[in-house]
C-alpha cells in the first residue's frame, strides 16, 4: 500500500512539474546586477502547469534554501523580495519535486555607486545586446568606460553600450567605471551558439534538378514502353521468309507445280 501511495505521489508531481524543458526562471528587472534596497520579482515558467514549482536560491551562507524561509514571499510559483540585500547575492533556480529543475541565473547585489546592467539569460549567437553602466546617486545616464576581461573596449558618452550581431568571441566578463562615481562588479555574458540545424540542408540546391529529371521521365516514360512493347511484338511475330525444313523436298514441290501448270496450259 506504501508502494502504491509512492507512485500516486510521484506521477501527481511529474503532472504539476511537467518536463524539465518546459520550466524556465525569469527576473525582473531583467539584469545581473541590482543595488542593495531595490525589488527583485522571480517567476517561474511552465507551459502545462506553473503551480508546484518553488523558487531557490545558494547563498555563501544557506545552500538551497526556498523563497519563503527567511527570505522572500512565495506567491503560486513566483518569488518577489521587496527590498534585496548584498546577502542575497547568489544562484537562483525552480524545482519542483526531487531532482527536477529549470535554468539558474546568477544575481549580484551590491552596496557601491555603480551597477552594470546586462542580460541575466544567455544570448543567443547573431542577437543584440545593450549594456547600461547605471549610477545610485543620479538618474541621469553618465559617460562610462566598459571593459571585457579586464581590457577597456570602448567610452560612451550616454552609459548605453550595444554590440549588435553577438558572436562566441563576445561572451566574458563584463564592468563599468563612471568617473567621480566609481565601479561596478564584474559580471559573466553567456552566448549561446545557434544549431546546427537551423542552416538550410546542402541537397536543397539540387532540388529544381531533380524535379525537371522527373518531369524528363514522366514525359518520355510512355514513349519509351510502347516502343519495347513493338520491339517485343515484332520479335515473336513468326518470320515470313524462315528457311524451309527440307530444302530437297521443297525443291521437288516447286517443280511438281512447274509441270502442273505447264499441262494446264497445253
Amino acid at each position: 500500500m506504501k508502494g502504491t501511495s509512492v507512485l500516486w505521489l510521484l506521477l501527481l508531481i511529474s503532472l504539476l512539474c511537467g518536463s524539465t524543458n518546459q520550466a524556465r526562471l525569469t527576473v525582473s528587472p531583467s539584469s545581473s546586477q541590482l543595488f542593495e534596497g531595490d525589488s527583485l520579482s522571480l517567476i517561474c515558467g511552465a507551459e502545462d502547469s506553473p503551480a508546484g514549482w518553488t523558487v531557490r536560491r545558494n547563498t555563501p551562507k544557506r545552500q538551497r534554501s526556498r523563497c519563503g524561509d527567511g527570505w522572500g514571499k512565495q506567491v503560486v510559483s513566483s518569488c518577489t523580495i521587496n527590498y534585496i540585500f548584498k546577502r542575497d547575492s547568489g544562484v537562483y533556480w525552480c524545482e519542483c519535486g526531487e531532482g527536477i529543475t529549470s535554468n539558474t541565473v546568477n544575481i549580484t547585489v551590491t552596496g557601491g555607486p555603480v551597477i552594470l546592467q546586462s542580460p541575466v539569460l544567455p544570448v543567443m549567437e547573431g542577437d543584440s545586446i545593450t549594456l547600461l553602466c547605471k549610477s545610485k546617486s543620479t538618474h541621469s545616464n553618465l559617460p562610462a568606460v566598459f571593459y571585457k576581461d579586464g581590457s577597456v573596449i570602448r567610452t560612451e558618452s550616454t552609459g548605453h553600450m550595444t554590440i549588435p550581431h553577438v558572436s562566441l568571441s563576445d561572451e566574458g566578463l563584463y564592468k563599468c567605471h563612471i568617473s567621480h562615481h566609481g565601479e561596478s562588479p564584474p559580471s559573466w555574458i553567456t552566448v549561446t551558439a545557434l544549431p546546427t540545424d537551423s542552416a538550410p540542408p546542402a541537397v536543397s540546391i539540387h532540388q529544381p534538378l531533380v524535379l525537371r529529371v522527373i518531369c524528363h521521365l514522366v514525359v518520355f516514360c510512355p514513349y519509351v514502353i510502347t516502343t519495347v512493347l513493338m520491339v517485343s511484338l515484332y520479335l515473336q511475330r513468326p518470320s515470313a521468309t524462315a528457311p524451309h525444313p527440307h530444302p530437297e523436298q521443297k525443291l521437288t514441290e516447286d517443280f511438281d507445280v512447274m509441270e502442273v501448270t505447264i499441262e494446264h496450259h497445253f
